[in-house]
């Protein structure tokens, strides 16, 4: 990433991507439930409507599988929509228009049919929303042969591959954190574009591989930090893109460090850490120094309670310990590395207000 002296916050360069998009393409319009109201998706879409008019910037009535299907239908003739979901949860309401029909057009059209729409979603968990509410739903989507699916982590990775998503011609999936919108880093005014399908090492090391996407991204990095004390050189590779997954990027820091552990803010079956394994063991299988090992939900719904919440999702300990182990070196408490979370683990930081 080159030097840049500007900072802004994640929601802030998701809105700038999107204004610069609609600024420079008339083809581009937004819609979804809550893009015009006055919190406009956790700041994300604020004053949209009042610069580009109802015309281009609109609500939407709660019926998400027709309304998939009327912007699967503006992209076929020409414009580039942006539908957005304040919960990836909703998104199964129109599961037939993103698989059998976004995902297959331009296959069944032996590629002379574009169809470029994003789909915004948003993931992560928060004040006890549970099991219909807080599910983070990534590998899903990645699993879809047509479907590119992204999932930024920093602000700079927000505005670039918004605008890279939007400028596609293929369906889109845009996959953003909730507890990331609050998060400040450098982000050019101009446009840029992040490459779909590449990774980006975050932090350089030499001892260890740490795979990660999205909010996990940064509790890898403050594991990363610990383990340094202890002598141990962590290698955190942000994934960025789900689907191409950037396999050279994987199996190349697993060849340095010889060892792997894979992180995903969902469930272990079937999931994002399965195809991570799976890469390492087929293209460095015989640089590997001990057994990888994945990270993830445990296999349940998402809970409600404080008290489950503080058992059910991943922290840097749970990072921590593991790589201990792989460098022989014996478990610690979070007290003992001097790890402080606030309680409960689904409040987020207290800068973050919602609105939901």
């Amino acid at each position: 990433m080159p030097d840049i002296e500007r900072h802004i916050d994640f929601a802030t360069a998701v809105l700038e991507a999107t204004d610069q998009c609609m600024s420079d393409d008339k083809s581009v319009f937004i819609i979804g439930l809550g893009v015009t109201d006055p919190k406009g998706i956790f700041n994300t879409t604020i004053g949209l409507e009042a610069k580009y008019g109802s015309d281009r910037v609109m609500d939407m009535p709660v019926s998400e599988n027709a309304m998939t299907g009327v912007m699967i239908g503006a992209s076929l003739v020409g414009m580039r929509p942006i539908l957005t979901h304040q919960r990836i949860d909703f998104m199964l309401l129109a599961l037939d228009q993103v698989i059998n029909n976004a995902a297959k057009w331009r296959y069944m059209f032996g590629g002379r049919q574009k169809v470029p729409i994003v789909i915004r979603v948003l993931v992560g968990r928060g004040w006890g929303q549970g099991a219909q509410h807080a599910q983070s739903l990534q590998s899903l989507f990645a699993h879809i042969p047509g479907l590119k699916v992204v999932m930024p982590t920093t602000p700079y990775d927000a505005k670039g591959l918004l605008i890279s998503a939007i400028r596609d011609d293929n369906p889109v999936i845009y996959i953003d954190h909730r507890w990331l919108h609050n998060i400040t880093g450098p982000v050019p005014e101009e446009r840029f574009e992040v490459p779909i399908g590449k990774a980006r090492i975050m932090r350089e090391g030499k001892d260890l591989t740490i795979v990660a996407a999205s909010y996990m991204s940064l509790e890898a990095l403050r594991a990363a930090e610990v383990l340094e004390k202890y002598g141990i050189d962590a290698e955190v590779v942000d994934l960025r893109t789900l689907r191409p997954l950037d396999e050279d990027a994987i199996a190349g820091s697993v060849k340095k460090t010889g060892r792997l552990i894979a992180i995903d803010g969902s469930w272990k079956a079937c999931s994002m850490t399965s195809e991570i394994v799976a890469i390492a063991t087929e293209h460095a299988f015989d640089k590997l120094k001990a057994a990888p090992v994945r990270i993830n939900y445990p296999e349940a719904p998402s809970p409600t309670t404080p008290a489950l919440a503080n058992l059910y999702y991943p922290k840097a300990i749970d990072i921590i310990n593991p790589a201990f182990g792989m460098l022989g070196k014996p478990s610690k408490s979070e007290e003992e590395v001097g790890i402080v979370y606030r309680n409960p683990l689904d409040v987020p930081d207290r800068t973050f207000k919602g609105p939901f």
